[in-house]
């Protein structure tokens, strides 16, 4: 039996990556005396999915799928991290309202895009039907390709995009003013295992030997979540790549205050890093895994690793992708360039719950490719699993369900897409070929 939740009840975080940093700075704002998060990196953690210059602002809604209960959990979501990133003076300054550019190639692409809660001209979106349309969303000199197959929409207000980094950054920064305690460091922040006791978690153990008791542990440890506690399959680690190109000063100034270009078979790219003056820009796909299999029990699991390079295939999607939209830029050796983890849960809502037998054990993971955009708020919201007080319909979703995990299908697309040939889960053991930006280089820009 957990011991009775007080402000005066000690709180550990195993994870000091988005939702980490977001569940420490909710925790502080309701007046718990005592966090403590644990992580092998100071933030931004050189591994989290968070560390990055900026992601789109989702438009619209996700939702699992087309009953009332998930639309209701889908639109609390969006709406409450929209006004966190319109009103909350720790977020508000990272949000970029420039708008969005959505856009497919093949039939079924478009038809995924066109779906009933898909853009409309009814609800402000233009559409983009040749080159010339998707070409005059930008200042004359940046979209300089054909857009072959392409069509979309352009939404210019109500969207664009989050200097990611600086938004973890933030919220770290007001969680530790307000009291919260970081601990880092390969042996002193890295997790070996929970404390588990009298049927209960009761903290965590670190490399160090040392044991942090706690009266509640909260797990956000993102897809190393797996490697800590069983997760009994709900979660799948997958990753995506991504790649930046360093600007000249005269590009820096066309590319400012450019909308977001995401098309979902090729990829994406928003305006430069003001810091480092490098335009990032990913290759669309459903994503890869890092297959092993337990020689024990003959279990399959994916296994995530830290690794600041791309495979040449994903290179040359990202290539692809610029020649069809910036040729002038196709060629540009990459400055930068990462393999990105997520944790995919079979239906992609998020994992946010106590668990039903350690109930001092609370988890928050699952962010299945779409949880930056709520670090306003998520922490709110795992703060409310574990004080028994989420909605009823959100705490539905976000419940422990390893029964939607039975034979599950690893392979599963999830609603994802990428360009003919790569419109498929993909496996890093099947990459023989990486690309090769120097080691110093890539570290200069963690």
């Amino acid at each position: 039996m957990s011991s009775p939740l007080s402000l005066n009840s000690t709180i550990l975080i195993v994870g000091a990556g988005t939702w980490g940093v977001s569940t420490a700075l909710h925790l502080k704002r309701r007046g718990y005396k005592h966090v403590t998060l644990l992580d092998p990196y100071p933030v931004p953690s050189p591994i989290s999915a968070g560390n990055d210059v900026n992601k789109i602002l989702e438009l619209g809604t996700f939702a699992a799928g087309a009953d009332s209960d998930e639309r209701f959990v889908a639109n609390t979501l969006i709406s409450e991290a929209t006004k966190g990133w319109l009103e909350d003076p720790v977020f508000k300054p990272y949000f970029h309202e420039t708008g969005c550019i959505i856009a497919a190639t093949s039939a079924a692409g478009r038809a995924h895009m066109n779906c009933a809660s898909g853009p409309s001209e009814d609800a402000g979106w233009v559409p983009l039907k040749t080159k010339e349309d998707f070409q005059a969303t930008m200042p004359k000199g940046v979209l300089t390709g054909d857009f072959p197959g392409w069509e979309g929409w352009w939404m210019k207000k109500g969207s664009g995009w989050i200097h990611a980094r600086k938004s973890m950054e933030s919220a770290a920064r007001e969680a530790e003013r307000l009291g919260a305690i970081f601990v880092t460091g390969d042996e002193k922040g890295k997790v070996e295992s929970l404390i588990f006791q009298n049927g209960d978690v009761k903290g965590a153990k670190t490399l160090d030997g040392f044991e942090h008791r706690a009266d509640r542990t909260i797990l956000c440890a993102g897809a190393n979540s797996g490697i800590i506690f069983d997760m009994k399959d709900q979660l799948r680690p997958t990753a995506w790549t991504l790649a930046h190109i360093k600007m000249t000063k005269e590009e820096l100034q066309l590319y400012k205050n450019l909308p977001v270009l995401f098309n979902i078979e090729r990829g994406f790219f928003m305006e430069p890093d003001e810091d480092k003056g490098e335009l990032k820009m990913c290759d669309e796909h459903p994503g890869y895994c890092n297959w092993t299999v337990n020689p024990q029990n003959a279990q399959r699991s994916s296994v995530p690793f830290a690794k600041h390079q791309i495979p040449k295939e994903a290179e040359e999607r990202a290539r692809g992708f610029l020649r069809e939209t910036m040729p002038h830029l196709a060629d540009r050796p990459f400055s930068f360039a990462r393999i990105c983890w997520c944790a995919d849960t079979p239906n992609r809502a998020f994992l946010i719950s106590k668990h039903p037998e350690y109930p001092s054990l609370v988890l928050g993971c699952g962010a299945s490719g779409h949880g930056f955009c709520h670090i306003p708020v998520i922490g709110g919201f795992i703060t409310d699993a574990m004080e028994d007080k989420l909605e009823p319909r959100m705490k539905h979703s976000f419940r422990w369900r390893p029964e939607t995990a039975v034979n599950r299908k690893w392979d599963d697309l999830q609603d994802r897409f990428g360009p003919e040939g790569s419109n498929r889960m993909m496996n890093f053991g099947d990459i023989v070929e990486w690309t090769n930006i120097q080691p110093e280089i890539a570290e200069a820009r963690l």
